[in-house]
């Protein structure tokens, strides 16, 4: 959530940005006086892991649980550092010939997203691996990164004008597949924990799509409401890719239960209500109506709703597990709301916590659920030698000393035990250099 880059911050809020980490185990915060790193193992404690107060950061994303940050300055936007958070440390920095619109990262690669480019780092040297020139203007830096290693895709707008989704292989470093989404531009893009489903949205706002991927396969359609149009403001799967969770410029965010026909096909139970008698008439005269208006009456309706206590505020969902599921979101108003999802009967979620965002004791919070127990997290990364790049003008030179060899190697240990980055022995990777490309 990028409210610096989209015009739409608080005036009474310094907040920036907002976004949960790949595996919703932190949350990151960027402020007009630094950023703010966030654990999100409790219910009822908002514990702060990091804090620096130096510059404005209007981009700020974490590496899983790692201590690896990548930054943007709203002073600076041209430029990307990525840094060592507990040790204070900036690793290297790149500067781009235009605004940096947003920022990903999985455990293999860091994507840069500028307007009408791309860019596609190796995240074990930070090399360059290729750049995807001309694409449809983006002004808002829409794109999304799998979390997987075997389904790296990067999906961005394929079009500025209808709902395409391109879907990119950062592996083998080639477009895959175009997916014709929605008839109307592209708001939302988000990829399942597998990497294998991807969830879209339409500056409509009216209905949700899952696409198999990288077939482009449409396995799901859901209508979040049919009276007013709305901007989506994010997506989110839970981890067993069970649910979805759509926020928007509303007051309403929707969860919708991902059910296939044969896991949803129970018996029918005959209507209690003239309502009900109504929707079953509906439901069965669908086959006589033309076919745009059926395909209204078969899509999902929301499986639970959380009803915040406002409304035209940009924010950002997440579906977590904290002790139980939980609805997170991270609104621009400087707050972080948790409410209690029930997974087997949905309906109206209750709010359980609210705490600020700029770190201070929450005072208005109310306690309806029990503490969450701690969530495990622990993935580390390897401290790298600190690297300056200049790529104004998509310049790509690449030159690389020793020490950038052994870190790969030892970055690719890493990985292999545990699939984790380490960082738990201070004296396992060469002291810090610094060189400049030529």
């Amino acid at each position: 959530m990028n409210l610096a880059s989209l015009g739409r911050r608080q005036p009474d809020s310094p907040l920036l940005f907002a976004t949960f980490n790949q595996d919703c185990t932190s949350l990151a915060v960027g402020t007009e006086t630094g950023y703010r790193l966030f654990s999100l193992n409790s219910v009822d404690k908002l514990e702060p892991i990091y804090e620096n107060d130096n510059e404005d950061i209007c981009i700020v994303e974490r590496l899983f649980s790692s201590s690896l940050v990548a930054i943007v300055s709203l002073s600076s936007p041209r430029k990307l550092k990525v840094c060592h958070f507990k040790k204070g440390t900036e690793i290297c920095n790149y500067s781009y010939s235009n605004t940096i619109l947003a920022v990903k990262l999985n455990r293999m690669r860091l994507i840069v997203a500028l307007e009408e480019s791309l860019y596609i780092h190796n995240i074990r040297d930070m090399k360059v691996l290729h750049t995807i020139r001309e694409t449809p203007p983006n002004p808002q830096g829409l794109c999304a990164l799998s979390i997987s290693n075997d389904n790296c895709y990067l999906a961005y707008p394929g079009s500025s004008h209808i709902g395409e989704v391109q879907i990119f292989d950062t592996v083998n470093l080639q477009a895959v597949n175009m997916i014709p989404a929605h008839d109307s531009c592209l708001a939302a893009l988000a990829f399942d924990s597998t990497g294998s489903k991807l969830a879209t949205a339409s500056e409509k706002g009216t209905v949700i799509r899952v696409f198999t991927i990288p077939e482009g396969q449409k396995i799901f359609e859901f209508r979040r409401g049919v009276k007013r149009c709305v901007s989506i403001s994010s997506l989110a799967f839970n981890t067993e890719s069970t649910f979805l969770c759509v926020s928007s410029n509303t007051e309403t965010v929707h969860i919708f239960k991902l059910e296939t026909t044969k896991e949803s096909s129970k018996p029918q139970e005959e209507p209690s209500t003239w309502m009900g008698y109504l929707g079953k008439a509906l439901m069965n005269s669908a086959t006589y109506l033309p076919s745009q208006v059926t395909e209204v009456f078969s899509q999902g309706r929301a499986f639970a709703t959380v009803k915040l206590p406002f409304s035209g505020i940009r924010n950002v969902c997440a579906l977590v597990t904290i002790s139980k599921p939980r609805v997170l979101i991270a609104a621009a108003d400087g707050y972080l709301y948790i409410y209690n999802l029930d997974p087997t009967d949905g309906g109206d979620c209750t709010l359980l916590k609210q705490h600020r965002l700029d770190g201070a004791e929450n005072t208005e919070a109310p306690a309806d659920g029990a503490e969450g127990e701690s969530n495990p997290g622990g993935e580390e990364w390897a401290e790298r030698p600190s690297l300056t790049r200049d790529y104004a003008q998509a310049t790509e030179k690449s030159t690389r000393p020793k020490t950038d060899e052994l870190l790969s190697e030892a970055v690719e240990e890493g990985i292999q035990r545990e699939g984790t980055l380490p960082l738990h022995d201070e004296n396992e990777f060469p002291p810090m250099t610094h060189y400049t490309d030529s």
